[in-house]
């Protein structure tokens, strides 16, 4: 299936929606964004690696709704906010490295949410921090970048 056929499928679907544009709020995620990050390294640091990562998924969340609600979308679906995410990296506006890393936390979130095998590892939980910061300065990049 097309980009565009499962972007539209993404509205037609009620799963993202037009919405004012706002970038108030899109700084307001990225703040909270970097609040996620926080708690994320308080929980590694106290050995609470599920809960780290989990925060840490909400750091890319929260970075990558910040994009959309620049750009006055409103999201229902964290699948469909990878969709619009590659819109960006198929229009040569984001790097695919970060299409490819909100995804793989995505589905790291949703195992450790819906299987009773997940269990991340020290390491990952550590890379992901890493990962997410860059991650995070990425969509503030993107957000501030006129259109």
């Amino acid at each position: 299936m097309s980009l565009l056929k499962r972007l539209d499928e993404c509205y037609e679907r009620g799963l993202l929606r037009i919405v004012p544009a706002s970038e108030e709020k899109a700084l307001l995620s990225i703040v909270q964004a970097r609040e996620w990050i926080v708690e994320a390294q308080l929980d590694l640091d106290a050995d609470a690696l599920r809960s780290g990562l989990i925060a840490v998924y909400m750091g890319y969340f929260h970075a990558a709704r910040a994009l959309l609600y620049r750009d006055g979308i409103r999201e229902k679906s964290h699948y469909c906010i990878g969709i619009y995410l590659e819109s960006y990296q198929k229009k040569g506006l984001l790097e695919d490295t970060w299409v490819l890393q909100f995804d793989y936390m995505r589905g790291l979130r949703q195992n450790d949410q819906y299987s009773f095998d997940a269990r991340p590892t020290t390491a990952e939980v550590r890379q992901a921090l890493l990962d997410a910061e860059r991650f995070i300065n990425r969509m503030e990049q993107l957000i501030k970048t006129p259109r």
